[in-house]
């Protein structure tokens, strides 16, 4: 047990007045009541003695004293102890002039013990119980009582014990008060935490949204612009007709970017998705948009072919001056098999929306690819955007991102991995020098959210069954019949879809 030096007594220094207010109440009427019992006892046994007007005058200042106790608190100060002292000589000199105020002793038994340590405690409620006896056998009648000298003790020692129990108990709740609100201030802390955690989490999503955004519109369209614009300024003066057409396209490809960059500011939708006929429409558009853009105004998007896939797109006859990378212009067909059972989730349309306009970015950017190929299909409990090219191709490494010597940026396709991941699905890569890239994103119907984590893309790109030979980038999968090209059908052998 602690004592006073600590802040705490074991027996005493701690009143158990703060978990049991009415306790000290309880002793001070007590003592108020013994202390005018006696005194009566006193008037009405001893009337007329010399020593009434002693006894009245130490009563009154044995009651004055033991008023000021409260004001001076539980603590041994110096004050406290001095009084304490003050009390019980005047009370020892009430007893020996008067041992019918024996009883006293009881509530300054409590007094002492709330007041000292351990130790001294004791040793006052040894003295005081001592005064107990010597009044009790001065009492009696007959002189010595075997009862009158075993009383006195016997009811200290009850009051003792009956304290320091009450003072332990008090202690222990105030130690599990103490955890309690250690256990408060540390769920507190931790809200705070979490709260800070939230937000730097929220933080860093807008800012991956926001990047992903700016990067599958902002950047691709000022890249775009940037090639058109480099291609009028080569053909100005041999053909202004053409460099006009090349201006207009980048200020339609400008005016279409401000748009989206409105739109993903304010958290919204793609505007192709916006537009209404769902990501089978978004995806037609885009496919006609990109063959449009780098076939040139010489050429010409096809009308809808069976199925509503998007036509080729005409030849341009200046399609190599714009800048592109590889030897003609891009050509994008699309192609959606199935249909979906119910709306898509809110999130998946626009999601494979961006992936695919990625994709094509990178295609016309970076893989010098003449035609590119976009299958949506509808499994039943999954949704699989395919994106093809017939392009130079390149050896897929982590993240399917060939390295920074190869001179790739290297931010498409982590964006596009993180969008699918967002949606519960995976995306694969299958690519090799010199025979094109195939890009797969399978996305569970009931997509569930994903955190923002960029694992490796596998260079494998489609689910083959074990033992399976791999498969020609720009060929149906294996283990999906060719059901995204067009030309085929349910069942017919795989075919290219860049074959005239």
């Amino acid at each position: 047990m602690r004592d006073h030096d600590g802040g705490r007594g074991a027996a005493g220094a701690s009143p158990p007045a703060d978990a049991e207010p009415w306790l000290p109440v309880v002793m001070h009427a007590a003592f108020f009541l013994l202390l005018g019992a006696s005194l009566a006892r006193f008037l009405i046994r001893h009337p007329g003695e010399p020593r009434t007007p002693w006894i009245i005058a130490l009563s009154t200042t044995l009651a004055l004293l033991y008023v000021l106790g409260p004001a001076l608190g539980s603590r041994p100060t110096p004050r406290r102890l001095g009084w304490l002292g003050g009390v019980v000589a005047t009370w020892m000199v009430l007893v020996l002039l008067a041992p019918s105020f024996a009883w006293c002793a009881v509530p300054l038994f409590y007094t002492g013990l709330r007041t000292l340590r351990p130790r001294a405690a004791l040793v006052l409620v040894g003295v005081l119980t001592a005064f107990v006896v010597t009044a009790q056998v001065e009492l009696s009648p007959t002189g010595f009582d075997p009862n009158l000298v075993l009383a006195p003790p016997a009811v200290a020692a009850i009051a003792t014990a009956v304290f320091v129990q009450m003072q332990r108990q008090a202690e222990r709740q105030r130690e599990l008060a103490d955890r309690q609100r250690q256990l408060i201030d540390d769920l507190l802390r931790t809200r705070r935490e979490l709260a800070a955690t939230e937000r730097r989490e929220g933080t860093l999503a807008e800012r991956q949204r926001l990047s992903m955004e700016i990067h599958d519109t902002l950047a691709q369209g000022l890249s775009s612009q940037r090639m058109l614009l480099q291609a009028a300024d080569r053909v100005w003066a041999a053909d202004p007709g053409a460099a006009r057409r090349h201006v207009r396209t980048a200020e339609s490809i400008a005016e279409r970017n401000l748009a989206e960059a409105r739109r993903f500011v304010h958290d919204l939708g793609p505007a192709d998705l916006a537009e209404g006929g769902g990501l089978d429409e978004a995806l037609r558009a885009l496919a006609a948009r990109e063959s449009v853009e780098w076939v040139g105004s010489a050429g010409a998007v096809g009308s809808a072919g069976p199925g509503g896939a998007v036509g080729d797109a005409g030849a341009a006859g200046d399609a190599g001056a714009v800048g592109l990378p590889g030897p003609g212009a891009l050509r994008v067909r699309c192609h959606v098999d199935g249909a979906p059972n119910a709306p898509l989730p809110e999130r998946v349309g626009p999601a494979l929306l961006r992936i695919a306009q990625g994709a094509l970015a990178n295609v016309r950017e970076h893989a010098g690819a003449t035609t590119a190929a976009l299958t949506l299909t509808y499994l039943g409990d999954q949704v699989v955007l395919d994106i093809a090219d017939d392009g130079r191709g390149f050896t897929p490494g982590p993240l399917g991102v060939r390295d920074s010597a190869s001179g790739v940026r290297g931010h498409g396709l982590p964006a596009m991995h993180a969008r699918v991941r967002q949606l519960g699905g995976t995306l694969t890569v299958e690519s090799a020098p010199g025979e094109g890239t195939v890009l797969s994103a399978p996305t569970p119907w009931a997509s569930a959210p994903a955190p923002f984590a960029h694992p490796p893309v596998t260079g494998v790109g489609w689910s083959r069954p074990p033992g399976a030979p791999p498969q020609t980038p720009g060929v149906c999968p294996p283990t999906r019949p060719c059901n995204g090209w067009k030309g085929s059908a349910p069942g017919a052998p795989p075919q290219t879809p860049f074959a005239p």
